[in-house]
């Protein structure tokens, strides 16, 4: 088995019929574009009543139509925070405070050490976090918050950090596959394939989630020579 491949990331999507939140984070194949995504899929009405919206420096998740808003403690939230040459991801409010963490001058494991899986017992869904860092070069790393146990007697913390390299991204989500409970992610990241056009690789990553489970994917391509960034935003629910 090669550890170094890189897969195709349609590929990955199309087998999994519920991977439900994804990050992937990694340097397209010219080595010009630092590259994030993130998407949310949802099976009940209430997580399939959201859309993204992109402000430029921050993407807020709200609901499509807020009288169908059962609860939002864990559905809506601001999953992309720019803070100074550093971008945070995540699918929850972990966001906020890995933002309040950094802005204090502290580390991103720091803030992590503060947070735990979402209570949603049985599944006990991971949080997953990525920070993209600008300040010497272009850096990444990931992170996934685990329960220890089936009863979440315990939380696991596991932080992994990249040398980016042309053409390798990394995919981390919630859910291993689709289940009652839901069963987590498990390993490492995935090694995926980034595509130079941030158009193809929106397309690669929306085309291929389960059409019906499939609710808002944000793609940024962030350029390594000027710091401008590109970004797309897909929504299920189209607004009028």
């Amino acid at each position: 088995m090669n550890l170094y491949k890189t897969r195709d990331i349609g590929a990955l999507l199309r087998k999994n019929s519920y991977p439900g939140r994804g990050i992937i984070v990694g340097l397209s194949k010219n080595g010009k574009y630092a590259v994030a995504a993130y998407f949310i899929m949802g099976r009940s009405e209430n997580s399939r009543n959201r859309v993204f919206d992109d402000f430029g420096d921050y993407v807020t998740i709200f609901p499509y139509e807020a009288s169908k808003l059962s609860d939002p403690s864990l559905v809506i939230y601001t999953p992309v925070r720019k803070l100074g040459r550093r971008l945070i991801v995540t699918n929850g409010d972990q966001t906020d405070t890995i933002y309040e963490y950094l802005k204090a001058g502290k580390t991103f494991e720091e803030a992590l050490e503060t947070r735990e899986f979402e209570p949603d017992k049985p599944n006990f869904t991971p949080r997953i976090s990525a920070l993209l860092d600008f300040e010497n070069g272009f850096s990444y790393k990931l992170s996934i918050l685990k329960s220890a146990d089936e009863d979440g007697s315990g939380c696991n913390r596991f932080t992994f950090s990249y040398a980016p390299r042309k053409g390798v991204g990394h995919f981390i989500h919630t859910y291993k596959s689709d289940g009652n409970p839901l069963p987590s992610f498990v390993g490492e990241p995935e090694r995926v394939t980034i595509l130079n056009s941030i158009d193809a690789f929106t397309r690669k990553i929306w085309d291929n989630l389960n059409p019906d489970n499939k609710v808002s994917l944000y793609v940024r391509y962030v350029s390594l020579a000027s710091g401008r960034a590109t970004a797309r935003v897909v929504n299920k629910n189209v607004r009028e």
